[in-house]
């Protein structure tokens, strides 16, 4: 029985299919290939959220996943595929079809990579840049995280687009959706998809910032109110949660600016570049969220100093008054035959009649200086 082992044979593709001419040829797949458990599948179609062809920026309907990458490699119009948490095993099948560089391979599969932009040889540009969440109050977890990121991979080919995430948050079906309605921008081709990729997660950068922002004023607000607590645990969490936006925005600015100058097309370049303005927003607002913060934190820290002060005074003051008849009571509870006021009928009023004065009199003056 003749098996076909090729990889285009493996994806129902042609045996003239020749996708991978820009950069690698076709990879045949490991010898326990058959043997693969269904949960450990290399078929990149099984980590596939959605793929579609494109033709002068409309989806081609009733076309299987050979046929659309045949027209594409051929130079009709582009595939879109978008994966969510693939393997290793099947990102190697699909670097074998779209000819992609081992190194981007790597990068794509790489849930905590850090955002850069690359262009290879052949052409291909890499984008990898890190979406970003906002957990609202009644889901998070043990430690009160306020943002949540993940990782969003483009990479772009004369005749396909391939995106990879990672993490709950920064969904691109929405993405897919706003270009479809949109044909003469898609129309452009795979640089569209990396254009509406970019602005998505900027505008969850804004989204994120604009909830972080009341979180902020609510910090704000409790930690300077008259009877306020200094919720110093809160600010810190929130102060770390400012630390990873930081990361997850600042490094992208970089790259961004780089890749509206490498437009040739003035429209795309205004584009990027709109996209990159409201980075620098985002950017700008998390830095003054950071930079609030640190006042915040250190007023609150101020604060429970003072009001840990205040405490020790307070009980300082007690202890004080207290200390006088204890101190008179420790004297006349020795059991000496011969002491004054043993045996005057005033003795004992008088002695209690002079702790209560020097007692009142320590209260009065503890008063009128603060302490209690």
């Amino acid at each position: 029985m003749n098996l076909n082992l090729s990889l285009p044979g493996r994806l129902g593709l042609s045996p003239a299919f020749r996708a991978t001419h820009l950069r690698r040829g076709p990879l045949a797949p490991p010898a326990v290939a058959e043997a693969t458990p269904a949960s450990e599948s290399t078929d990149p179609l099984a980590a596939a959220i959605d793929w579609a062809y494109y033709l002068d920026g409309h989806r081609q309907p009733d076309i299987d996943f050979a046929a659309a990458c045949d027209r594409a490699g051929s130079g009709s119009g582009f595939v879109w595929l978008g994966l969510f948490e693939p393997t290793s095993a099947q990102l190697d099948v699909l670097g074998g079809v779209f000819g992609l560089h081992p190194l981007a391979l790597e990068d794509a599969g790489n849930s905590r990579q850090r955002p850069k932009l690359e262009r290879y040889e052949d052409g291909t540009l890499f984008l990898s840049l890190r979406t970003l969440g906002y957990v609202d109050t009644d889901t998070r977890g043990e430690g009160g995280e306020i943002v949540e990121t993940g990782t969003a991979t483009v990479l772009v080919g004369e005749w396909y687009a391939l995106t990879v995430r990672h993490g709950r948050y920064g969904a691109l079906q929405p993405v897919r959706r706003s270009l479809e309605s949109r044909p003469e921008h898609l129309s452009r081709g795979p640089i569209a998809v990396l254009h509406g990729v970019i602005d998505s997660a900027v505008d969850d950068y804004l989204r994120v910032a604009d909830e972080v922002e009341q979180d902020v004023e609510e910090i704000e607000t409790h930690v300077f109110a008259v009877r306020g607590t200094p919720q110093v645990e809160r600010i810190y969490q929130l102060k770390r949660d400012l630390i990873e936006m930081k990361r997850t925005v600042a490094p992208l600015n970089a790259p961004l600016r780089r890749l509206a100058d490498q437009q040739s097309d003035g429209e795309m370049r205004q584009y990027f570049l709109d996209v990159h303005d409201h980075l620098e927003q985002v950017r700008e607002q998390v830095g003054s969220f950071d930079e609030l913060m640190s006042s915040i934190l250190q007023a609150a820290v101020a604060r429970l100093s003072v009001s840990e002060n205040e405490d020790m005074r307070k009980i300082s003051a007690w202890v004080a008054i207290a200390a006088v008849p204890t101190m008179v009571a420790g004297i006349y509870g020795m059991n000496f035959r011969f002491m004054p006021e043993l045996d005057s009928p005033f003795g004992y009023p008088a002695v209690i009649l002079g702790m209560v004065v020097v007692c009142l009199l320590l209260y009065r003056n503890f008063r009128r200086h603060g302490w209690l």
